[in-house]
């Protein structure tokens, strides 16, 4: 199952990202991938607050992911980070990320996030949230 078109969600790199030379420092960029793989969910009609107020409560945790840093992103940038929904497998959610300023690739990740019950136990996605993952 792949997404035909990437998810965008737009990010202004402000001071708070940024190291003393004005460069994004390494960890900004989780907190923007995060953002993008929220606002996509969102986007699909997955919120997490709607998660945690099913029957059984519902949250993601990203199991593992895998970074790359290609150009350093700077105070006042816009950014674009895209997210593509890659696959899913049981309670386990695969996504590609990247994040764009304008026509530069300056990061990218490939990430494995799990559904889990809020006692910290792999719950299998739920066939709806499966199905709106899906083009």
């Amino acid at each position: 199952m792949t997404q035909q078109k990437p998810f965008t969600h737009t990010i202004r790199v402000y001071y708070e990202d940024t190291d003393f030379s004005g460069i994004v420092y390494h960890a900004a960029y989780l907190k923007f991938f995060e953002r993008g793989r929220t606002e996509a969910l969102r986007a699909c009609g997955v919120h997490h607050s709607e998660m945690l107020k099913r029957d059984e409560p519902l949250a993601f945790a990203v199991r593992k992911m895998t970074t790359e840093w290609l150009v350093p992103a700077r105070i006042d940038d816009l950014l674009e980070v895209r997210t593509t929904f890659a696959g899913t497998k049981g309670a386990r959610m695969f996504l590609t990320q990247e994040i764009w300023r304008e026509s530069d690739l300056l990061s990218r990740a490939e990430v494995e996030a799990v559904c889990m019950s809020l006692t910290g136990r792999p719950k299998r996605l739920p066939a709806a949230f499966v199905a709106r993952f899906s083009p």
